[in-house]
């Protein structure tokens, strides 16, 4: 459904560079910290920016040779755009009808229903959360296959963003063959949603894991230096060393379980790998 190859986009003190192959019927998640490149990926997906270098495609062709009937396929809520605030959701909704023939009124009017979104209120008067479930609900009001959601849960408390994850997951569930492509920095948002994940480092790829393996195949060992020091490291990913002890992040937990039953070797979560792959040592 996306692939990017080689793609390449330079700015002053910055260079992206990453080549990512999207597939119909996943859920891809983009993780790093800000300034990373995430948005400059998405924005690269839809064409609002030119790549330098390197090929970007979307259902098979790159972004700027898309139909209308395709465009209208793809659903996007950015974190920095969205409707004027002095709009209610009836003025989004004359909008939304006179721009996508496949909005469903009825639908999105349940949603917003569902909820509490004010019809009547300016959305100027909206809190952070109901903003942020307005710019989802807008981005899958068409019914499109393909949804690029930037940061939808960024800044917002525990609920929100647990009803913007309940959300996603429902309209997955409506057709299985939905693709979703999300960023974000709160991991735990992504670890029960996302098929895979690509981590993101200053520009490039430095990991793309299915999230199951991340999660059932990775691990932290937590060990002396003398103990690091006569560690077999084939399999370890990174690692960070302080005064009193040694933190390895390793890609197969198993092996050391057998093979050094008396290391301390714990489950590793999406924000552990973070940590030690970018600010670890390699």
């Amino acid at each position: 459904m996306i692939r990017l190859n080689n793609l390449q986009k330079e700015y002053k003190g910055f260079k992206l560079n990453v080549t990512m192959d999207i597939p119909e019927g996943r859920v891809t998640g983009l993780i790093g910290r800000n300034g990373a490149g995430k948005t400059t990926t998405l924005k690269s997906i839809l064409g609002l920016i030119r790549p330098t270098s390197g090929e970007v495609t979307v259902f098979g062709k790159k972004p700027t040779d898309l139909t209308s009937d395709e465009r209208q396929q793809i659903g996007v809520a950015l974190s920095e755009s969205g409707f004027s605030m002095i709009f209610t959701l009836e003025d989004v909704i004359r909008v939304l009808k006179s721009c996508y023939k496949d909005f469903d009124e009825k639908d999105f009017r349940d949603k917003c229903s569902a909820q509490s979104l004010p019809f009547d209120k300016q959305i100027k008067d909206f809190s952070s959360g109901m903003k942020a479930k307005l710019r989802v609900l807008v981005a899958m009001s068409h019914k499109a296959k393909l949804l690029i959601l930037d940061e939808p849960t960024a800044g917002l408390d525990v609920i929100a963003r647990n009803d913007i994850l309940e959300i996603v997951r429902k309209y997955l569930d409506e057709d299985p063959m939905r693709s979703i492509v999300i960023s974000s920095h709160i991991s735990s948002d992504l670890e029960g949603l996302c098929d895979d994940i690509y981590m993101i480092s200053d520009g490039k790829i430095v990991l793309h894991e299915d999230t199951d393996v991340l999660l059932g195949n990775y691990g932290l060992i937590k060990m002396s230096s003398e103990e690091f020091g006569s560690l077999d490291k084939k399999y370890i990913v990174a690692s960070h060393e302080d005064r009193f002890s040694v933190t390895c992040l390793t890609s197969e937990k198993q092996f050391y379980v057998e093979n050094y039953p008396k290391l301390v070797i714990e489950n590793a979560h999406i924000d552990d790998i973070i940590v030690l792959m970018l600010g670890g040592e390699k």
